[in-house]
């Protein structure tokens, strides 16, 4: 089955996965891509919109970047949210400028005023709060556009040419700031795209196990399985498309939660499916001994399980295809099209140059970690599965700072086990979406009995999100974070100070490395 696509065009904006995700959300498929794709391919893809993402260039800079001008002879509809709605004024013969004292920069919250028959307001209130953050200025819209939002600084917050179907906002739709944002991106798509709302999460995992069952054909699989929930989705939907074909491998790095090795084997051990799991602690901790540097870590682990499931499948034979529970975020974060590298996921830009098979399977690569939750559900996986806490697959060496040895591995699995048992015991454990401790490299003069002690500092950190694109830190209760650190202290030798982190992403990453 074939869906109806909106493609969101990619002009370097912080929030260009998130539109992404509210398109769907309105139940229509998009795909993001760089704004430098060649017109023949976006209109190969046939779709039914385009949304121009923001952006940190200005438009009259010679260097920005643009869109070939005959993508809006196309008679497909267009929104362009802040750097692309100044894109789309200043490609059409509009002029955009640097705002000056007396003309329009808006940062953050800002009330605004809509003009209720424009499609894209239709059914919304005159008035609401939007998020800005532009300071550039439309000086003169293109003839046809007419003004459909204003401020009290800002008279064309909002333009829009409703005969051939461009609407552009110099705030962001897509954000939680924004009231009724989310209802606009959805008059876009259904009042002016027309859209169907074709898109759900049944059809995708139907489409993507009959894609799987077509690309696979005879051939076998192999799975890279962690027992996370990215990887056991994965699973359950390769085994649903090619059944004995697959067999799951797990590697014990020995940098695993506490007893998480047993409760995977145990989980999957009782499955339909070929299991496969591998001892190799010792093996990853000689290969990152002395390794300090988080992308080195992370390249050593990606080349070292590649090179495992090499080793496993010549045990079982010929061995065609390779799969992964890769999901959106980590192909965002690992650098996609112009996107900057924040840090390499061991199953994305970890990938050593040479890898001995014949493809590698992604089925997850264009899902949220929510999308993801949801086609488990939709394949019958069990819900303790399916909510299971994420765990990043380098394990704990990115929650280890600086060098990893087995000893700080133990110390900091104990104290971890603590942490989640005293959130769990405090019922929290289905608030914070993401929780785990952090070995740090500080160390810190502390005192216990009457003796002085020298030793390592443990971060928690607890995040709440939607996606996991962007996440806020959790406001666990102080008691419970009294007894967390008390237990920690006592109970766990080398650790005698704990610090909780209380920074967001952005700026920060939900993990540390």
């Amino acid at each position: 089955m074939s869906h109806q696509t909106v493609i969101v065009l990619d002009f370097g904006g912080q929030y260009n996965q998130l539109i992404a995700r509210r398109v769907r959300e309105c139940g229509v498929y998009c795909e993001v891509k760089p704004c430098t794709t060649p017109l023949e391919e976006l209109k190969a893809m046939a779709p039914i919109g385009f949304i121009f993402t923001g952006g940190p260039n200005s438009v009259y800079d010679e260097k920005a970047p643009r869109v070939d001008p005959a993508l809006f002879e196309l008679g497909v509809p267009v929104l362009g949210i802040c750097y692309g709605c100044q894109l789309m004024a200043h490609t059409l013969g509009g002029q955009v400028t640097a705002a000056q004292e007396d003309t329009a920069r808006e940062y953050g919250r800002t009330e605004t005023f809509y003009d209720g028959s424009c499609k894209l307001f239709k059914g919304l209130p005159g008035r609401g709060v939007s998020w800005m953050s532009h300071g550039d200025y439309m000086a003169k819209v293109p003839q046809g556009f007419a003004l459909t939002a204003h401020s009290a600084a800002c008279p064309n917050v909002a333009i829009a040419d409703e005969t051939r179907g461009f609407y552009g906002v110099q705030f962001h739709p897509e954000v939680n700031h924004t009231e009724h944002g989310v209802d606009m991106i959805r008059n876009f798509l259904y009042e002016v795209c027309k859209a169907r709302g074709d898109w759900t999460m049944g059809d995708y995992c139907r489409t993507a196990i009959a894609q799987v069952r077509e690309k696979v054909g005879t051939g076998k699989v192999l799975l890279a399985l962690s027992g996370g929930v990215d990887s056991s989705v994965c699973a359950a939907l390769l085994a649903e498309a090619v059944g004995p074909q697959l067999t799951c491998v797990f590697v014990d790095h020995g940098l695993m939660r506490l007893n998480e090795g047993d409760e995977v084997e145990a989980a999957f051990g009782k499955w339909d499916i070929n299991f496969v799991r591998v001892d190799a602690e010792t093996r990853f901790l000689l290969k990152l001994a002395g390794v300090d540097e988080p992308e080195r870590k992370r390249k050593i682990i990606g080349e070292e399980f590649i090179r495992v499931f090499e080793e496993e499948a010549r045990k079982i034979g010929k061995v065609d295809f390779l799969a992964q529970g890769t999901i959106y975020p980590d192909v965002i974060e690992s650098g996609a099209g112009n996107a900057a590298v924040i840090k390499s996921h061991h199953n994305v830009g970890g990938l050593p140059d040479y890898v001995d098979f014949k493809e590698i399977i992604e089925p997850l690569r264009l899902l949220f970690k929510d999308e993801v939750r949801q086609l488990g559900r939709e394949l019958g996986l069990p819900e303790y599965l399916v909510s299971r806490q994420p765990f990043p697959g380098p394990g704990l060496a990115i929650r280890i700072i600086g060098d990893i040895t087995k000893e700080k591995a133990d110390t900091l699995r104990q104290a971890d086990f603590i942490f989640r048992d005293e959130i769990a015991g405090a019922g929290l454990d289905k608030a914070p979406d993401q929780y785990f401790a952090v070995l740090t490299n500080t160390r810190s003069v502390g005192v216990m009995g009457d003796g002085r002690t020298y030793d390592h500092t443990l971060a928690l950190r607890a995040v709440s999100t939607d996606d996991f694109m962007t996440a806020d830190w959790s406001r666990i209760p102080y008691d419970v974070l009294d007894r967390v650190s008390t237990r920690i202290v006592n109970e766990v030798p080398g650790i005698n100070r704990i610090v909780y982190d209380i920074t967001s992403k952005p700026p920060a990453t939900v993990e540390w490395e």
